[in-house]
């Protein structure tokens, strides 16, 4: 059984910075990939960004040049670092754990950004 917990969402100003945060506990194993996606109301869920164990990663174009994923494998976290947030980065904020052929998401942490 595997466990996502996310923190760090939030309201932000345009502009502004968040940095979510995913430990992941259970069954896990070195070689894996996590990631965030997102899902804003009335669209379809979207990949943000994943890492892979090995340190390879692969962002959206949106957000590209402004968010930064991370990962500590010793206490198998993965984080995203957003800059420059933007309205339309508002959405709900997921987790994703790939671990051979199975897959498992967080509950989600919202991100607003408003004035």
């Amino acid at each position: 059984q595997v466990q996502l917990v996310e923190s760090g969402g939030g309201l932000v100003q345009p502009g502004g910075s968040l940095r979510l945060s995913c430990a992941a506990s259970g069954s896990i194993f070195s070689i894996n990939t996590m990631g965030w996606y997102r899902q804003a109301p009335g669209k379809e869920r979207e990949l943000v960004a994943r890492i892979t164990s090995g340190g390879s990663t692969n962002y959206a174009d949106s957000v590209k040049g402004r968010f930064t994923i991370s990962r500590d494998n010793a206490k198998n976290t993965v984080y995203l670092q957003m800059n420059s947030l933007k309205p339309e980065d508002t959405a709900v904020y997921y987790c994703n754990l790939v671990l051979y052929a199975y897959e498992y998401w967080g509950q989600g942490t919202q991100v607003t950004v408003s004035s």
